[in-house]
């Protein structure tokens, strides 16, 4: 017989980030997270890093607040070993009361310790966030 894998699975555990973001349930997006983990923000020019849940769930529910119809889209997904994945998200919401739609392109570099984000940092740029992702795995190899 088999033995089931103990190694979590990084992509689902990653779907179901997205998943909870789209349909604006902040309680299961922020139970990817460790309870002491922190969301660097400050590579897009914001305030900096939030740190534990709960500050994390007040900036998703900061960021997705303004939309309605919001989704977010997998464009990549890479586990590069050593507890680092790289994820380039397509996100498309349409502001509350308005008939246009706003969509940007972001990278998600994260580390993760039992199966859950304990750093995560924000790219604009995608190629930067590959090199960084590339880089912090070799460095924890």
């Amino acid at each position: 017989m088999p033995e089931e894998s103990t190694t979590p699975d990084l992509e689902e555990s990653s779907r179901r980030l997205r998943e909870a973001l789209s349909r604006g349930d902040l309680d299961a997006a922020v139970a990817i997270y460790a309870p002491d983990a922190a969301w660097d923000v400050s590579l897009l020019g914001l305030e900096g890093v939030f740190e534990g849940r709960e500050a994390i769930r007040g900036a998703l529910e900061d960021l997705i607040a303004p939309y309605e119809d919001m989704e977010f889209v997998t464009e990549e997904f890479r586990d590069l070993g050593s507890s680092v994945t790289l994820v380039v998200f397509h996100a498309r919401g349409r502001l509350r009361g308005s008939t246009g739609f706003v969509e940007s392109r972001t990278a998600f570099v994260a580390t993760w310790a039992n199966g859950l984000i304990e750093r995560n940092t924000t790219y604009l740029d995608p190629d930067h966030a590959r090199a960084a992702a590339e880089r912090l795995a070799e460095e924890r190899g």
